[in-house]
């Protein structure tokens, strides 16, 4: 039996990892600057609705770190 590969260029591999790294890097660039404008609240207007929704966030951030630095549950 012949298993049949397709094997990729790396010129393809550099350019998919390019546009998943622009992607990333406009979506941290979004966040930082949401984050600046204390994520649209107002301070005095903030309920624990807010404060929900930044742990929310945080839960995912934290696990992309993990990820990203082998940390936390993702640590070998």
């Amino acid at each position: 039996m012949t298993i049949h590969r397709r094997h990729f260029n790396n010129d393809e591999a550099l350019a998919a990892f390019v546009a998943g790294k622009a992607d990333i890097d406009a979506m941290l660039q979004r966040l930082s600057s949401f984050s600046g404008d204390h994520f649209g609240v107002e301070p005095e207007g903030v309920h624990w609705g807010h404060v929900g929704d930044l742990g929310f966030v945080a839960e995912r951030l934290r696990h992309a770190c993990d990820f990203i630095f082998k940390e936390g549950e993702c640590a070998s």
